[in-house]
């Protein structure tokens, strides 16, 4: 017999001979062992916004027990009750936005898990970093048997346990020196800018990108810029080609840019967008600033009809063209403006035929213009409406052209006669 055994056998010949009589003890030998690992990777960018999960593992062991059968089950010594985790970051370069949480109870052998999110700073240099996480939990250190009483007396107890992360090399993008040009409501135009690696990686076999942002009324046309090998401090020009909806106004809008690269293990990889806002012109727009014009019914009619540019941006080889419809019939329906800046003017000359049956009242004749903009994209304007008052003739047949040749005519003709009569008499 191995005589460390000896005072245990002691111990339960005295509680079996005296049952219910003088208090026992039970003692319960074991305590929790706590230690935490964080699901999945623990390498994180600059700038990562993650929901960082931890797993707390309980591998506690109860080593020896004195059974006493009358007693009922009890709580285990190796079992961490109402615990409650919290994640700190000590001076890393992260941030913990979720509170402390409660995991209840853990038992030997099992685990619990608490998922916190966690912001990678900016700015974090590339390394090692420690995430300290305070565990607060209670546990059976012992219980006392008094016969058909049972007392546990447990114990309240605080660990930090250390979670290791790694800020991995990245590449950031810091945009400047943003220009515009030919860039309208309505049309396409260029924007340039300096792109900027503020971060700690080589971008290899680098593209620059810029992308719509939502629902952005600036699209990219021309979207994708080869820039080759970026490191660390250097900078590159880039021009990408964009089109901007007609329901813009003017007024900056976003957009995103971003660089795609090979990163320090050969991998392909996006950086985080970064988004500008860019300026956009106001519309390209005509209006017709010339007055009503009036005509005659059963009559041919000459139209001029004075445009003016009241957008934001020249436009050139203009031809303004009419949609002559009923009572209006024309043959010469187009006309040749040319260039016209922001605020000048330019006339056409249209000829129309109007039916001798026309309605005399005022009508708008609808008219639009065809144009090519700053980078010789063809563009039609929105339709105007050219005002045209159909009207009597009035006056006597002295005022009809026509008939004053023929008086004219007649006239002439007898002066003639009368100077040669006369001229005969003598």
């Amino acid at each position: 017999m191995r005589w460390q055994y000896v005072p245990v056998l002691m111990l339960l010949l005295a509680l079996l001979a005296v049952p219910g009589s003088a208090a026992g003890v039970k003692y319960l030998y074991g305590s929790p062992d706590l230690s935490a690992t964080i699901a999945g990777t623990n390498e994180f960018a600059p700038g990562a916004d993650i929901p960082l999960t931890v797993i707390v593992s309980n591998s506690g062991l109860n080593t020896h027990k004195i059974a006493i059968p009358s007693l009922p089950p009890d709580d285990l010594p190796n079992t961490a009750k109402l615990v409650t985790v919290a994640l700190k970051s000590d001076g890393a370069p992260f941030t913990v936005k979720t509170d402390p949480q409660f995991l209840s109870d853990i038992m030997g052998g099992g685990a619990g898990t608490a998922t916190f999110n966690v912001k990678v700073a900016d700015s974090a240099e590339p390394g090692e970093y420690t995430l300290p996480l305070k565990v607060t939990y209670t546990y059976l250190q012992e219980a006392e048997d008094y016969g058909d009483l049972l007392r546990n007396n447990y114990r309240e107890k605080t660990l930090t346990l250390p979670l290791p992360v790694r800020v991995t090399p990245d590449l950031q993008v810091e945009v400047a020196g943003v220009q515009t040009e030919s860039l309208n409501v309505g049309t396409e135009g260029y924007v340039s800018m300096t792109l900027t690696n503020t971060g700690h990686d080589t971008a290899k076999k680098a593209i620059a990108k810029i992308i719509r942002n939502d629902a952005s009324p600036l699209i990219p046309t021309d979207s994708s810029v080869y820039i080759g090998t970026l490191g660390p401090g250097e900078a590159v020009d880039v021009k990408f080609k964009v089109s901007v909806a007609n329901s813009a106004e003017p007024q900056s809008y976003p957009v995103d840019i971003a660089i795609t690269y090979e990163n320090y293990e050969g991998t392909m990889v996006t950086s985080r967008p970064t988004t500008i806002g860019i300026p956009v012109g106001g519309k390209i727009d005509f209006e017709v600033v010339s007055p009503t014009m009036t005509l005659n019914p059963g009559n041919n009619g000459i139209l001029e009809v004075t445009y003016k540019n009241s957008g934001a941006a020249p436009v050139y080889s203009a031809q303004a063209r009419i949609s002559a419809v009923d009572p209006f019939t024309s043959s010469d329906d187009t006309a040749f403006l040319g260039d016209i800046a922001p605020g000048e003017t330019a006339t056409a000359r249209f000829e129309v035929n109007i039916d001798s049956g026309a309605t005399i009242k005022e009508y708008g004749i609808d008219s639009e213009i065809r144009y090519r903009d700053n980078l010789d994209n063809s563009k039609i304007s929105d339709t105007m409406k050219v005002r045209v008052a159909l009207e009597k003739k009035t006056g006597s047949i002295f005022t009809n052209p026509i008939i004053l040749i023929a008086i004219l005519a007649v006239i002439i003709g007898a002066g003639y006669y009368i100077f040669v009569y006369r001229k005969k008499q003598r």
